[in-house]
């Protein structure tokens, strides 16, 4: 059954996509609302799945008369259960490249840009949809009111459109995460393992990725601890945040931190049951960074932006949780979970903005925090984490 909709931040780009492009492909998360995207916005596209048994045996035994069923095109949910069948669609595609006939989904993404890159280079328009940016979540009329409840809470649209529990959701989402797309992957043999490095990520999350003592802690392997979290990464769990490499005369650390997509999922794993276990949990500062990392990555990913995130930390220990770099310079961003607001809160960006003088690029500096009230001062701005939604990022300036 499909969920009720939301205006999605994304859908523009999909539909701007759609009259120039023959095929767009849409990739994300499970549950993170492609499917229901897609049929909302080419309502008068044929639909198949993929996931179903017969259908998928259809598709792979028999490419070209699965896609002869769709004259018109379709949209074609999970199309990495049957890599192959893009080969063929390619033939179509050049045979008639009229502006977005095919609709294409999938959920693991290293799978199937490899198939779109060999077979629909060139043919088709690659998206991200990730979990709900806060400005989307608050298009639902239930949703959180409160720093912990947006944590605890998390993004995924389904918790939001269906009125679950979130603790509930979530621990059927990472069985179901576990069990049924972890299977597919030839390197993990041992699932209970797999779980608990899953956990022990959680843990580490806003933190630098150290893989020897990750591996360590888990049991594992140094290599096997960067397949599985590659694995992550490819099903859109959690993604690395590269260190700025800048022209500077400082020692800049040069190991990446480890973010999750949906701090929901974080406070599953970590045995959060209760927004209220937040007020006082000793990670409640780097799940907050996250929090803040996540959607201003996911708000990129809406507007077809990649790249241009990083963070900042030198061995001196100066350091800033985000680097966002465009057109205007670049933004240095720092998340602080307290409520109350401080000049001190700016104290660590400022050092690193006077580190980043020698750049061409302006520098301005936002913290986000845990309170309500906006403060500008000069060039800075302080944000309250309810109102992150309405910065343009793209403008470094508050909409």
């Amino acid at each position: 059954m499909l969920c009720a909709m939301i205006v999605r931040d994304l859908a523009p780009r999909l539909t701007e996509a759609a009259q120039t492009w023959p095929s767009i492909t849409l990739t994300g998360p499970r549950q993170s609302g492609k499917t229901t995207l897609c049929r909302a916005l080419f309502s008068q596209h044929q639909y198949a799945t993929l996931e179903a048994p017969d259908v998928r045996a259809f598709a792979i035994e028999d490419p070209r008369a699965f896609l002869a069923q769709f004259p018109e095109g379709a949209v074609l949910d999970e199309v990495q259960r049957a890599p192959d069948l893009l080969s063929y669609l390619q033939g179509i595609i050049d045979a008639d490249p009229a502006p977005g006939r095919w609709i294409l989904t999938g959920s693991q993404n290293l799978s199937l840009l490899e198939s779109v890159s060999q077979s629909l280079a060139g043919r088709t328009a690659v998206y991200n949809l990730l979990p709900l940016t806060r400005g989307e979540t608050i298009r639902f009329p239930r949703h959180p009111t409160t720093l912990e409840e947006a944590l605890f809470t998390g993004s995924y649209p389904r918790i939001f459109n269906e009125d679950h529990e979130a603790a509930d959701w979530l621990g059927s989402y990472v069985a179901s995460y576990i069990e049924r797309d972890v299977r597919m992957i030839n390197n993990v043999g041992d699932l209970t393992t797999f779980q608990r490095f899953v956990t022990l990520c959680a843990g580490r999350t806003a933190q630098l990725l150290n893989y020897s003592s990750l591996a360590g802690d888990c049991g594992i392997s140094q290599p096997t601890a960067r397949a599985w979290l590659g694995i992550l990464e490819t099903s859109f769990i959690a993604f690395r945040l590269q260190a700025l490499h800048a022209n500077l005369r400082k020692r800049l650390v040069k190991m990446p931190k480890l973010h999750f997509y949906d701090t929901g999922l974080v406070c599953w794993l970590l045995g959060i049951r209760t927004p209220e276990q937040l007020l006082a949990h000793p990670l409640r500062g780097p799940i907050f960074e996250t929090w803040v990392v996540s959607e201003i990555a996911k708000h990129r990913a809406n507007q077809g932006e990649a790249g241009g995130l990083s963070f900042y930390r030198d061995r001196n220990g100066a350091e800033a949780d985000l680097i966002v770099e465009n057109l205007f310079g670049s933004t240095i961003v720092e998340a602080k979970s307290s409520a109350t607001a401080s000049s001190s809160l700016f104290d660590g960006s400022k050092r690193v903005r006077r580190h980043l003088a020698q750049s061409s690029h302006p520098c301005s500096v936002v913290v986000v925090y845990g309170g309500d009230q906006p403060q500008r001062r000069g060039t800075d701005s302080l944000i309250p984490w309810r109102e992150l939604h309405e910065f343009d990022w793209e403008q470094n300036r508050d909409r």
